[in-house]
């Protein structure tokens, strides 16, 4: 073969490199937008799902003589959750931030009575209340 016919040839195919090269650069930056905006929900997905798996073995796996002290912590922190959702839906100013301040106020108070349902502190109140 002749070395200036081989030249030639490897100077078409770096032309055609390069150009394959701008061309993948140019669909990268018009696919970056997209999966710069994807990368923080499927992050955030996947640290709720993994907190709802591990939050679902790790009540499963606790002793009944743990599970009171338990959930009086659960109910305390329940209850900041619901002061912060309180204070978040006030001072919303969209439609969506407003209903789910408000849905987050409600899953708290259902995890706070659930509680007390649980331990069976309200039926402890109750009776308290019929003696005095």
């Amino acid at each position: 073969m002749n070395p200036n016919v081989i030249a030639v040839e490897a100077q078409a195919l770096a032309d055609r490199a390069a150009a394959l090269a701008l061309q993948a650069k140019q669909m990268a930056d018009s696919v970056a937008p997209v999966a710069a905006a994807a990368e923080p929900f499927l992050l955030l997905l996947t640290v709720f799902l993994m907190a709802c798996f591990v939050g679902y073995y790790v009540v499963w796996q606790v002793t009944p003589a743990l599970h009171s002290p338990l959930m009086g912590v659960t109910n305390a922190i329940s209850s900041v959750i619901v002061v912060g959702a309180i204070l978040a839906t006030g001072t919303a100013e969209s439609g969506l931030a407003r209903f789910f301040g408000f849905l987050a106020i409600i899953l708290a108070s259902v995890n706070i009575f659930g509680g007390f349902l649980v331990t069976r502190r309200m039926l402890a109140m109750f009776q308290s209340k019929k003696k005095g």
